[in-house]
């Protein structure tokens, strides 16, 4: 086993039935991307490092909630990985969106390659939200957008109690600064463990914290 591959068995325990659909993850991965631009060519040789562990590193975090949205998942970060990850656990479900539609082309092929419990949404991020009338336990975006956007997005969704997972880099106190108007919310930044400049940033609603139903 590479050492990549090596630290992200550990993320998930080594469970086998999971490492080996995110084998197939992979595969169907680096197939599509000899012709689709699902990450940068100089991240290639690091997927297992850069993309599918730094993914699998919310699960510590996360737990696992039943009902999981993924913003903007193009190559299936975060999102699609814990849907590979988790896919034997009992009411997992997760909702990836994203608008571009050969992207969610990949998205629906590594679903059905690897059992994944994932539904792909072709479709704008805000009119998808908008429309979406179903419970979220738990929201993720991983370099997506600035963190105020992806608040404005998401707002209602963190008021009615799910909490946001947001991959953010080196810029993440500063977006942090320009979201202090979101009073109601707290921001809790959690370190990366694979990237020394990263940053998992937990948002959830005021009045939960301290034992509440999200």
């Amino acid at each position: 086993m590479s050492s990549e591959r090596a630290a992200a068995a550990r993320l998930v325990s080594g469970d086998p039935e999971a490492m080996r659909r995110l084998d197939a993850f992979v595969e169907v991965f680096d197939r599509w991307s000899r012709t689709l631009n699902l990450i940068a060519a100089k991240d290639r040789p690091h997927l297992w490092t850069r993309h599918v562990a730094d993914s699998l590193q919310l699960i510590r975090l996360i737990g696992t909630p039943r009902r999981l949205v993924d913003l903007g998942s193009g190559g299936g970060f975060p999102g699609m990985i814990w849907a590979v990850a988790l896919a034997g656990r009992p009411g997992f479900q997760v909702d990836l969106v994203d608008s571009d539609q050969r992207k969610c082309a990949f998205l629906r092929e590594a679903a059905r390659a690897t059992g994944a419990p994932a539904r792909v949404h072709a479709a704008r991020i805000d009119d998808w939200l908008a429309g979406w009338g179903e419970p979220v336990d738990a929201i993720t975006a991983r370099a997506l957008a600035p963190l105020r956007q992806l608040i404005e997005w998401t707002h209602s969704r963190l008021t009615a109690g799910a909490t946001g997972w947001f991959l953010k880099g080196q810029t993440v106190d500063m977006e942090m600064a320009e979201c202090t108007i979101y009073g109601d919310f707290n921001f809790i930044k959690h370190a990366s463990v694979t990237s020394r400049d990263g940053t998992i940033l937990e948002i959830r609603r005021r009045a939960l914290e301290g034992g509440g139903d999200g």
